[in-house]
């Protein structure tokens, strides 16, 4: 009986001390009630885990692959270092009962090349960062170990990309799987067995490696395609693409809906494929820097043939393609002359089958007459545009050159 009073009392006085230390809302209540309201081991730790939770500093998170294609990057400047080389190695052979083991320091291996290479994946220059480091050479090793030479580091850049070192193009990078060394990777160094000689028996002698090329290059994208669609803002260019596409532009009633170059794929029989590229709007001016102006006119550069996209329901419509090619002859000689044809788009407009006949007469050439939003007439596009890239084929396998393929 000594023994239970003495437990109650230690155990009414534990209760009361845990009462005390309560929050007030159970400072009322009874010690047995009071230890069923007391916080579980699993409140407990879910508390300790939300607070140490808030203790952390917040951690910046990456940028995923998809959300760093969304913006379309053109040009970049970007410091490429190649990889130093590994120091060589001062020592000498140790043996038993062999006195004089000579040298036998080992050289440095080599650093890393940097290396632009085209991935047809890769649609803009936005996943290249601006700078990169080669990979280092290891150090030269004892008993004439040489040291392992770095790695290449590739950087993967959209077809058609130009180099620059300042106002000078070093390469011009317009088919798949081409490459440019944009930066040497240093020598690696010479160890003590190098220098061994028959008046220099025991050499100490080593050197450091090289540090590797560092230069700062300019990357400009010019988008490669087989066609390239050339309009006034609003004309319908990409609806269009749409149309005879699975790309898939923004589409909107207002003017400069395209800001980035698109390009669609359009498939015939025998596996052939034809690139289109919608250019974004071009207003008169642009060959001055207006609006749009310089920066998507040199996407154009690149196109075999050209598709002038007119908008049939404003009125004199022929003074677009005239308009069209003056800015393109003044942005750069030969461009407009290059294969081209006339886009009427909006044909299913009760004005624009008005204009068709005089647009003909004003041009002197055939004008194919369709509509974006509705379909109709898509079928003659489709088989001049295959007329025009047969007929690029052609002329490229007559030179020599190999076509641009898909």
């Amino acid at each position: 009986m000594m023994t239970l009073r003495l437990f109650s009392a230690r155990s009414q006085t534990m209760f009361e001390a845990m009462g005390r230390w309560a929050p007030s809302p159970t400072a009322g209540l009874k010690p047995g009630q009071l230890l069923s309201q007391q916080a579980s081991p699993r409140l407990l730790t879910v508390g300790c885990v939300d607070r140490a939770k808030h203790q952390e500093p917040p951690r910046k998170k990456p940028l995923s692959e998809k959300k760093m294609k969304r913006h379309f990057v053109d040009h970049r400047r970007v410091l490429v270092r190649g990889g130093s080389g590994g120091a060589g190695a001062s020592c000498f052979h140790s043996e038993p009962r062999k006195e004089f083991g000579g040298p036998d320091g080992g050289d440095g291996g080599n650093g890393g090349h940097v290396i632009l290479r085209v991935d047809q994946q890769v649609k803009s220059l936005s996943s290249v960062l601006s700078q990169y480091q080669g990979f280092d050479g290891e150090d030269g090793g004892r008993k004439n170990c040489f040291g392992r030479g770095g790695s290449v580091l590739y950087i993967r850049v959209p077809v058609g990309t130009l180099v620059k070192e300042g106002d000078e193009i070093v390469a011009d990078l317009s088919r798949p799987g081409d490459e440019y060394i944009a930066a040497l990777g240093g020598a690696g160094g010479k160890g003590n067995r190098f220098f061994l000689a028959n008046d220099n028996r025991a050499p100490v002698t080593c050197t450091p490696g090289q540090p590797g090329q560092e230069r700062i290059l300019y990357l400009e994208l010019k988008t490669v395609a087989h066609a390239g669609m050339v309009g006034f803002p609003n004309a319908g260019k990409s609806s269009l693409l749409r149309a005879i596409s699975n790309a898939k532009p923004a589409v909107a009633s207002y003017p400069f809906t395209t800001l980035n170059p698109h390009i669609g794929i359009v498939h015939y029989e025998g596996h052939q494929q034809v690139a289109v590229a919608d250019i974004p709007g071009i207003i008169r001016g642009a060959h001055q820097s207006r609006g749009l102006g310089l920066t998507f006119l040199k996407h154009i550069e690149r196109c075999r043939f050209l598709l002038y996209v007119v908008d049939l329901s404003l009125p004199e419509p022929w003074t677009q393609v005239e308009d069209l090619k003056y800015e393109l002859k003044k942005y750069e000689d030969g461009l407009s002359e290059r294969p081209h044809a006339v886009v009427a788009n909006k044909i299913d407009l009760p004005q624009a089958r008005a204009n068709l006949p005089e647009l003909r007469a004003r041009l002197g050439q055939e004008v194919i007459a369709l509509s974006a939003a509705t379909g109709e007439n898509l079928e003659q596009l489709l088989l001049h545009l295959k007329v025009l890239h047969d007929a690029y084929v052609e002329v490229e396998l007559g030179q020599g050159c190999q076509p641009l393929r898909w």
